[in-house]
């Protein structure tokens, strides 16, 4: 397993309370273009649109070499799901208020491209202010660990 790109903020900005692995329909220059790197999870987020479930916003750079054959670089993508699966989540996101958030992009053992999609909920602004707090603590305490064994 590969991981291509991350989306760091998912972790600030949301509680993740369930991971979930799906592929990802893709042409094939968007499939070239991420195994060059060129994809980034930044603002993106997951929707369940007709009973489908769709990546929104999810930027992948056009590929050099297809020139007039390339992609569109933020088109909505298509994940794939076992039907249950997505009516299952979409009961959770209607009762509970969850959202869908992709977490990681990465190639698993068989070179397929795969999205990592959490169900998460948002944190309040004060939560995040307590990990900063924590993180800027934990920062001092190695800085005066490393100072001491000086």
């Amino acid at each position: 397993m590969r991981t291509i790109a991350t989306n760091k903020k998912a972790k600030f900005n949301y509680e993740i309370l369930e991971r979930i692995e799906a592929g990802i329909s893709l042409l094939g220059s968007e499939v070239k273009s991420v195994r060059e790197g060129g994809i980034s999870l930044k603002e993106s987020h997951a929707e369940i649109k007709g009973g489908e479930v769709f990546l929104i916003n999810c930027n992948i750079s056009p590929y050099e070499a297809a020139s007039r054959f390339n992609h569109e670089p933020k088109r909505d993508r298509k994940l794939l799901l076992h039907r249950r699966e997505i009516k299952r989540l979409t009961g959770k996101i209607q009762e509970k208020g969850l959202t869908l958030v992709p977490t990681k992009v990465f190639f698993n053992d068989k070179g397929k491209v795969k999205v990592e999609v959490a169900l998460a909920k948002g944190k309040r602004t004060y939560k995040k202010r307590e990990v900063i707090r924590e993180r800027d603590r934990d920062r001092e305490l190695r800085a005066e660990l490393k100072k001491s064994l000086r």
